[in-house]
């Protein structure tokens, strides 16, 4: 019995070395139960070497090619922004329809509203839409250009959709906002503005006429809002952060 227990004892430690065998650098050499050791990598939001699920789908008479059903979109989205970044969708803004044009802010919208506009905006606007936020402060502030009086009538005469441009794509010193602000949430700041001018609505004599152009569907139940826009004080164009813009 002695001898059998010393005989595998030498055979488990003479497999304990083969199973060492060929280690060295980067070769780790023979890994115990390998299909772990060296599991296949997927990434959750990438394309994946592996065909087998197309496949698996396939032969079931599923075809699935990871795209969205034509013409759908996600729930609680709005249809894309149609106009391009240039100076010639700034223009064509003027006639993109605010879909809030008639509605009113309720209590709770209104607070959250100003909340936002607070914390994304007032830096630039000031929490009176004067244009003398912290970053200007009557020219003492760190910025060298003054931001836009957002109740001058300059912007007051700004159509809606030319506002919700420039939070989509940024004007000047102002960067894109898109990332930032959901389009819903564009449209619900600007109403805030408005109010805050005393227009209500859409700016008079903007235009913003074309039934066609319709900037995204109101969701039940409102929205919550996150904005910014910032401009000259002087100049003709629509301005952003600080710059006259053409």
């Amino acid at each position: 019995m002695k001898k059998v227990l010393i005989i595998a004892g030498f055979a488990t430690l003479a497999y304990a070395m083969t199973g060492c065998g060929g280690a060295e650098g980067n070769n780790p050499g023979r890994a115990y139960m390998p299909d772990m050791y060296y599991s296949r990598a997927y990434e959750a939001y990438g394309y994946n070497a592996s065909d087998r699920y197309d496949k698996d789908l396939a032969a079931r008479g599923i075809h699935y090619n990871a795209l969205p059903v034509a013409g759908t979109m996600a729930r609680g989205d709005v249809e894309m922004y149609p106009l391009p970044a240039s100076d010639s969708g700034y223009a064509m803004a003027v006639n993109f329809k605010n879909p809030y044009d008639t509605a009113t802010l309720n209590t709770s919208q209104r607070k959250e509203a100003e909340r936002l506009y607070l914390v994304n905006c007032a830096i630039c606007h000031g929490t009176a839409l004067d244009g003398n936020g912290p970053l200007w402060k009557g020219g003492d502030g760190p910025y060298p250009a003054a931001p836009r009086n957002l109740k001058d009538d300059y912007s007051k005469k700004l159509a809606d959709g030319q506002i919700y441009h420039v939070i989509m794509y940024g004007k000047g010193q102002m960067g894109s906002y898109a990332s930032q602000v959901h389009p819903e949430q564009r449209w619900w700041i600007i109403k805030y503005i408005r109010e805050k001018q005393g227009t209500g609505g859409t700016a008079a004599g903007a235009g913003a006429t074309d039934s066609t152009m319709v900037g995204g569907v109101p969701a039940k139940g409102g929205g919550i809002v996150t904005s910014a826009m910032s401009g000259s004080g002087t100049g003709t164009g629509n301005t952003t952060s600080g710059t006259t813009q053409k």
